[in-house]
């Protein structure tokens, strides 16, 4: 991992310690388990390079993992989002309560970040671009889409967490702009430039 998106995710994973540090001076359950998973995801790509190198379908599947630029921009994306839910040092929950169109911003993060995974994993399979592209918009949208629904469907069981149609609409609006970002960005990253 080159020493430069080692730096970024290093220091987005002491971004989401000091919100799981100020989850736990606040007693915020909920920001607890979330920064407890943030932290072990944002690892992974620090220590599994070092102790596993997959083969075949699993070696394209776990591609983006090894991929160091990709998992810099999650490891910014995730950062962001954390800090957006409980804003370190305070109480202030941005993303549900505060100011509920924080969302925006991760939904944006969110997908570029899914759609730069998609295309890595759809770049191991050598693919022609435009199938690259094709599918890979195909899957973001099962997944952008599934994933409101999850978060409608779970609606009843987080009681300030309430959602109407045109926010729905506003998040796949942002996550779209945030793939379409990745796209146009897509040349820029080394695992996705062809010789």
């Amino acid at each position: 991992m080159g020493g430069r998106e080692r730096d970024i995710i290093v220091a987005s994973i002491f971004v989401v310690l000091i919100g799981l540090l100020t989850a736990f001076y606040y007693g915020r359950s909920d920001h607890i388990y979330r920064c407890s998973v943030a932290l072990f995801g944002l690892s992974i790509p620090l220590w599994l390079p070092k102790v596993y190198t997959p083969k075949g379908t699993l070696k394209n599947l776990l591609a983006p993992v090894y991929d160091a630029e990709i998992m810099a921009f999650l490891g910014v994306f995730i950062a962001i989002h954390v800090s957006l839910v409980n804003v370190p040092f305070t109480t202030i929950d941005l993303f549900h309560k505060e100011w509920r169109d924080a969302d925006m911003i991760s939904h944006f993060l969110g997908g570029l970040v899914l759609w730069l995974i998609i295309a890595r994993v759809l770049v191991e399979f050598n693919l022609p671009w435009r199938d690259i592209v094709k599918y890979s918009i195909v899957a973001f949208y099962i997944l952008a889409i599934g994933w409101e629904v999850a978060e409608k469907v779970s609606e009843s069981e987080i009681s300030f967490i309430t959602e109407t149609l045109g926010n729905k609409i506003r998040d796949l609006v942002m996550d779209s702009l945030g793939m379409i970002v990745g796209i146009k960005i897509r040349k820029k990253i080394t695992s996705f430039r062809r010789s």
